[in-house]
């Protein structure tokens, strides 16, 4: 009896702190104007996730979780020696294609000088049978001849196309290798922080394998969650202000970036006012990108806090939401 008492004294008390968040929160919802919609959310930051193209082992890690990296800085490297030595015996092909071009033009020559002096021997054979100092079957031979060196000179420039195909595939192939090596350096394809290493020196991965994640700290936001009525009022590029449980007082401006189409935690069927007033539309807002650049260091993903937005087409926002960041000494002085 004594048990089912201490429960019950239990539930009593977790209901009546949950009555009072629910009543607090309500409070807080009474006391916004109209024109202003607010929700709660965590800040978050847009993932890139830096993966090896082609299956291979990583070589070497460069950078530590928690790093900040700049474009097109090196983060990591594949193993290319297989590579490598593919890449030397293409540029030995290359070589070899070449070298046949070269012959294929002597060759050319040749064929061009045997065909100059048959037609040169056809021509004085005509000459010389007007007189019948040559008889009918030595010109006929001597055309043949002509003929002969005219197949062999179109066969030597069709031998030069050839080769010519032939030095622009295997230059193909070392291009295709040559790709394959510097996609083997793993950059960064934009301004961030190294959030995890997700692979290790001697690891061999798989094509696409992830080998960093890393947060894009030019684009960061808060998603939160309004109902139809302001949903319905918010828009892309309505203004809007962020304040952080990790930093009460101070005010960070930010814009709506999105707002979504479709309703989310809804009933499948909605039919009543009542049904229709528990849409839930997901809302972004995105803190301005010059003022994440001159506070870059002090950007954390994670941090809850609260969204305000303004609705509709209202401008003027009430003192309390003026905007307030804090440089680097306030914040210090504000932590003591």
């Amino acid at each position: 009896m004594k048990n089912l008492r201490s429960v019950l004294i239990v539930l009593v008390v977790i209901v009546a702190v949950a009555g009072g968040g629910f009543a607090y929160w309500k409070s807080q919802q009474s006391e916004l104007p109209d024109f202003i919609a607010s929700g709660n959310g965590r800040i978050e930051a847009e993932e890139i996730r830096v993966a090896t193209k082609y299956a291979g082992r990583v070589d070497e890690v460069l950078v530590d979780e928690g790093d900040t990296v700049s474009a097109g800085q090196v983060l990591a490297r594949m193993d290319t020696a297989e590579l490598m030595a593919s890449q030397a015996r293409a540029r030995a092909e290359v070589a070899g294609a070449e070298q046949g071009i070269a012959e294929a033009e002597a060759l050319i020559i040749q064929r061009q000088s045997e065909l100059s002096f048959a037609q040169q021997q056809l021509a004085r054979a005509n000459e010389l049978v007007k007189n019948n100092n040559i008889s009918r079957e030595q010109v006929d031979q001597r055309r043949a001849d002509r003929d002969v060196a005219q197949a062999a000179l179109s066969a030597a420039q069709a031998k030069l196309v050839s080769a010519q195909r032939n030095v622009e595939a295997t230059e193909a192939e070392l291009s295709r290798i040559q790709v394959q090596i510097e996609d083997s350096v793993l950059k960064a394809p934009r301004d961030g922080r190294v959030q995890y290493r997700l692979a290790e020196p001697g690891e061999v991965l798989s094509g696409g394998g992830p080998v960093i994640t890393m947060i894009d700290l030019s684009d960061v936001y808060m998603n939160v969650f309004l109902p139809t009525r302001q949903a319905g009022l918010a828009f892309v590029g309505n203004e809007a202000r962020i304040m952080l449980d990790a930093a009460p007082g101070f005010v960070i401006p930010a814009k709506v970036s999105f707002v979504a189409d479709d309703a989310q935690f809804t009933p499948r069927e909605v039919e009543t006012r009542s049904e229709r007033d528990k849409l839930m539309f997901r809302v972004k807002v995105r803190i301005d990108r010059e003022l994440l650049a001159e506070h870059i260091k002090r950007v954390k993903t994670g941090l809850p806090g609260e969204a305000y937005i303004m609705l509709a087409d209202h401008q003027d926002w009430p003192d309390a939401f003026t905007p307030n960041v804090p440089d680097d000494a306030t914040l210090r002085q504000s932590m003591k």
